[in-house]
């Protein structure tokens, strides 16, 4: 299977259809998948903040069926409701919202997402002291109190791809050289540089997302968020993990209803990622050992999902 690094279906360079103003400081982007019960507590997380005296919500429902685009519509009156006509991913879902968002930071925001009143003020406040960060997450705790690791990661480059793959990271997690994928070796509440924190709560610049455009609509779900960081730091911006602030995060309450579909999805982004950012640098022989790994694991993966049950069936991060 061969994803070739073409150009995007979205323009990088972008017009926002609604003028910036200083008075909105932070317009927050949920994007929603048949997520109901959660996007409502989501939401409901987002009206108990307090801090921020200012802000817009723009949900955008990917044409769920389970009536949370008319919940949103009922309940959340105040919050911009965008229904698109079809499930176009995540990257597509979310460049809806960001053509239309005003405030000075952009969140990023998934619907399985809960937090205590002062964390967007605390986010927002971090932001505006360090001026040269594009892009910053959270300390993200899943409900068994364990860390979610996809909170901070490293860019998939062939040697830590090939760490990743071939379960050294999981072997070495300590280790500064192959524990990169997750920054396993850093202490979970170590304030640091990072190349990528998470898209289910990333805040960003408005002049960085109008400087480097919108997420890349060939990653239907997953990998858009480390692309898009890729590019940030590609233009000399910073990327920072802040454990200060906490966040919980459900994790694949979309995801899980169609495991099968999200594995291959997962694998295939793993695939343009590194085909958009590294094959012309790396040696063909290496590619196509990367490429035949990333394939391998994903049959692996279906196979192993499909024979357990339904359930316990994941997608791997």
């Amino acid at each position: 299977m061969t994803v070739e690094p073409g150009p995007s279906s979205v323009p990088e360079d972008f017009t926002p259809s609604s003028a910036l103003t200083d008075e909105i400081p932070l317009s927050i982007v949920v994007l929603n998948y048949n997520t109901r019960e959660p996007l409502r507590r989501c939401l409901n997380s987002i009206e108990r903040s307090e801090g921020v005296p200012w802000l817009e919500v723009l949900v955008v429902d990917n044409a769920s069926s389970d009536g949370s685009a008319d919940m949103v519509a009922a309940e959340f009156p105040g919050a911009n409701l965008i229904r698109s006509p079809r499930n176009g991913g995540y990257a597509y879902g979310n460049n809806l919202a960001l053509t239309q968002a005003r405030g000075r930071y952009v969140l990023l925001l998934n619907p399985d997402t809960e937090f205590g009143p002062s964390v967007l003020a605390e986010m927002l406040d971090y932001m505006d002291v360090n001026e040269d960060v594009a892009a910053a997450g959270p300390k993200v705790i899943l409900p068994d109190g364990r860390l979610d690791l996809a909170c901070r990661r490293g860019f998939p480059t062939p040697a830590v791809a090939f760490y990743r793959l071939f379960g050294l990271s999981r072997l070495f997690p300590k280790s500064p050289r192959f524990g990169r994928y997750n920054f396993t070796y850093l202490d979970p509440d170590e304030e640091a540089d990072v190349d990528s924190v998470v898209g289910a709560f990333m805040l960003v610049r408005r002049e960085v997302v109008e400087q480097i455009g919108l997420l890349d609509e060939r990653f239907f779900m997953y990998g858009e968020d480390l692309d898009w960081a890729y590019r940030m730091k590609g233009h000399g911006w910073r990327i920072r993990y802040n454990p200060r602030v906490q966040v919980l995060h459900q994790k694949g309450a979309s995801s899980r209803q169609a495991s099968q579909r999200t594995t291959v999805a997962f694998y295939r982004s793993m695939h343009l990622f590194h085909a958009k950012h590294f094959r012309t640098r790396t040696l063909p022989p290496l590619n196509w050992l990367i490429t035949g790994a990333i394939y391998l694991l994903m049959g692996w993966s279906l196979l192993r999902n499909a024979l357990r049950p339904r359930h316990e069936r994941r997608v791997s991060t």
